[in-house]
């Protein structure tokens, strides 16, 4: 089916933010994996991920519409040296796709494209999701300080071992018992 082209310029344009936040979001978790901060990575990840269906769906929209998907653009990838900046940038990658999904709903309304206003909406839902994990994020941070956010961002403690049983700690989860001729370290 032959789409509007404004519609095509538009989908390609939020294709062109999926696409940077995917690399921008990648690279964050990356950083937070090598820094062992695994429930930020983890985290972020996911969000890389949710862009990836993004773009999925975009691109399978502008196929559908005639239009030929334009993958080589990007927008300006802004990597924080530390979490907080990371988060400062995220939100401004969420703000700017946002404000664009908003503006591309807009239009497939005047043009009558009532299925990609409904495809823009679920995907504008989902990055309102993200804007307010990343604001939630923000807020720990200037509330308890960066230092105990990020002690919270350690998903698993490994303990190194002192001669006696000691394994991985996890949260409310305690070792296995040990055999009558084992001693364990005991945390409190």
């Amino acid at each position: 089916m032959k789409g509007n082209e404004k519609i095509i310029v538009q989908l390609n344009a939020r294709l062109a933010e999926e696409l940077t936040a995917i690399n921008q979001y990648m690279v964050h978790a990356e950083m937070c994996d090598n820094w062992k901060y695994k429930r930020l990575d983890e985290t972020i990840q996911k969000r890389a991920i949710a862009e990836m269906k993004h773009a999925e769906k975009l691109i399978a929209r502008i196929l559908f519409l005639e239009g030929i998907p334009v993958v080589s653009n990007l927008n300006k990838i802004s990597i924080g040296a530390e979490v907080p900046k990371m988060h400062q940038y995220d939100h401004g990658a969420e703000e700017v796709a946002i404000r664009g999904y908003n503006e591309t709903i807009r239009l497939a309304v005047e043009v009558g494209d009532n299925n990609t206003k409904v495809l823009l909406e679920s995907i504008l839902k989902e990055e309102e999701d993200h804007i307010d994990w990343i604001e939630a994020q923000l807020d720990q941070i200037k509330q308890m300080g960066v230092q105990n956010y990020l002690v919270e961002q350690i998903y698993k403690a490994q303990i190194p071992r002192l001669g006696c049983i000691v394994g991985t700690i996890e949260r409310g989860r305690r070792p296995a018992g040990p055999s009558s001729t084992e001693q364990v370290l005991t945390f409190s």
